[in-house]
This record gives structure tokens, C-alpha cells and sequence, in this order.
């Protein structure tokens, strides 16, 4: 089963006590990426939570970019923010803002967005840690159900790609299947065709070895010979099917076999003389460039 790295998952979560009247927010999106990366943007009562929620991410996905927001909305019956100014801070940095504006001549005023910058200004309130608890407690629940969320979109997107390879890999069978059909004896006519020109060059047999000629060309022929080519494809067109079916994340496995298949695929049209077998090499080229974009979004 696939797993696409794109998708939205959104989760909410209040409190059901009476002194509550919160409400926490989690919204999360993904887009393809090699690696798993996080970005988190969390209430600044609830900063030092970065790591936990970075954590709730890595044990339920795999890869993609990831951006998760959190917010908290408060009640009536739960205004009070678990927060408190670090008052001499406040004002040396407003001191430090006042001589700056001096020194550049600036007369612009200051505001309290230019002090709410400095984020250190704001201290926990240890006399409202059960509420600053209760906030985490929350959230922690919006962003499981958000990453729930995003885990069923993610699956439902992925069964989605899933029919699209299926049959884009159906399609490159069908067309080595042809190519199989219009190579069979390819190389037995290239041996009968180069030693009747040979001999053409010559004029005469007897000036050179006949066991020699036969030997030279078969090499020749030999060469043009793409069935070793067409028994590895089709050996990764099976591992491929079977990742497909693999409960685990397989993006990195199929990249890996339509790259195999790509190579061998390339070497089949080096060889070939046919320019129908040339013909059908470049349609399973541009169907192999269309899976190998699709891959990129599996997980």
C-alpha cells in the first residue's frame, strides 16, 4: 500500500472541565521531501514543547516536509495566559530601542510590537503551571487527531498513485513484450547477414579462416542480443508490483528499481538496429519518466 507525502490533516481539541474555555487548534501539511523535515510554529506559552511535538511527528511518519501549526484560543472562563513580563528586561530593552532611535536620528515611536520581538521578555508563570499543563494537554491532542487527519489523506492520495504505477507498469510489460517479439532471431539474422557481407568484401573465402569468420561474427551478433536485458526488466517489473503490495514505506525501493529499469531499458535500444524496437524503447523512456515523477511523492 502507498503512502503519498502530500496532504492536510487539521485536529481540535477543548477542554470539557467548566473552568476551561479552551481550545486547541493543530494544523499540519506535507509535501514530498527526501527526509523527514519539521517545521513547528507553537503559542509562545508552549515554546519549549518544540522537541515533544517534533516527536508526535517522527513516530507517525516517514518522509515528507512537514509544517505544523498549533494554536490556542481562550474562553471567557479561561483568560488568564500562563505568561508574565520580565518587567526590568521590558524596559531596558525599551531604554536600548529609545537611544537606538537617538543615534539614527529615527522618530518613528516605539511600539509594543517592536518590544514584543524580544521574546524573552515573557516568563512562565509558575503560579499558573496547571494551566500552562492543561494548554499542553490539548494540544498534544489536536496534533494527533491533525496528524490522523493528514495520515488518511495521505493514504487515500497514495491508493490513488498506486493505480496510476499499476498500470503505467502494465503498460512498459506489454511494450517489452513487443520488443521480445520483434527481436526473437535478431541475432541469428545479424550473424547470417554480416557474414554474407564479408564474404561480399572478400570475393574470396580462402584467404581467410572460415572458423575464424564464424567466431568474429557471432561476437558481433552476439552483442545485439537483448535477452539478458529483457529478463532483469521484467524481474524488476516484479519487485516493483511487489512494493507496491509491501505494507512498509516503499518510495525509496521504487525509485531505486525504476532507475535498474531505466538502465536496462537504455541498454535494449543501444543494441537494437530495428527502429521499431527503437520506436517503442523511447514510448517506455517517457513511461518510465512519468512513474519515476509519481514516485517522488510516495513516502
Amino acid at each position: 500500500m502507498l503512502i503519498s507525502m502530500t496532504g492536510f490533516g487539521r485536529g481540535e481539541a477543548t477542554s470539557a472541565t467548566d473552568k476551561g474555555g479552551l481550545t486547541a487548534t493543530a494544523e499540519v501539511r506535507s509535501v514530498n521531501s527526501r527526509f523527514l523535515e519539521t517545521s513547528v510554529r507553537l503559542p509562545r506559552t508552549m515554546s519549549e514543547r518544540e522537541f515533544e511535538v517534533r516527536e508526535l511527528v517522527r513516530k507517525s511518519l516517514e518522509r515528507g516536509k512537514i509544517n505544523i501549526n498549533v494554536t490556542i484560543t481562550r474562553g471567557e472562563t479561561a483568560a488568564t495566559v500562563p505568561l508574565e513580563v520580565n518587567e526590568p528586561l521590558a524596559k531596558g530593552y525599551f531604554v536600548l530601542l529609545d537611544r537606538l532611535r537617538t543615534v539614527t536620528g529615527m522618530t518613528a515611536e516605539i511600539t509594543l510590537r517592536d518590544l514584543t520581538g524580544f521574546s524573552d521578555i515573557f516568563l512562565s508563570d509558575a503560579a499558573n503551571a496547571d494551566a500552562a499543563t492543561s494548554e499542553w494537554k490539548l494540544a498534544q491532542e489536536a496534533v494527533s487527531k491533525s496528524l490522523e487527519a493528514l495520515h488518511i489523506m495521505r493514504k487515500q492520495e497514495g491508493s490513488e498513485l498506486e493505480k496510476d504505477l499499476r498500470m503505467r507498469i502494465a503498460n512498459l510489460d506489454e511494450k517489452v513484450a513487443t520488443v521480445e517479439k520483434l527481436s526473437t532471431g535478431t541475432a541469428e539474422a545479424e550473424f547470417a547477414k554480416l557474414k554474407q557481407r564479408v564474404l561480399e568484401l572478400t570475393q574470396d573465402i580462402n584467404v581467410i579462416s572460415k572458423d575464424r569468420l564464424d567466431m568474429e561474427i557471432a561476437l558481433i551478433a552476439e552483442r545485439l542480443d537483448i535477452t539478458e536485458e529483457i529478463v532483469r526488466f521484467r524481474s524488476h517489473i516484479k519487485f516493483f508490483l511487489e512494493a507496491l503490495a509491501a505494507p512498509e514505506p516503499a518510495g525509496r525501493k521504487l525509485n531505486f528499481l525504476i532507475q535498474e529499469m531505466n538502465r536496462e531499458i537504455n541498454t535494449m535500444g543501444s543494441k537494437t538496429n530495428d527502429p521499431q524496437v527503437s520506436h517503442i524503447v523511447v514510448g517506455a523512456k517517457e513511461e518510465m519518466e512519468k512513474i519515476r515523477e509519481q514516485i517522488q511523492n510516495v513516502e
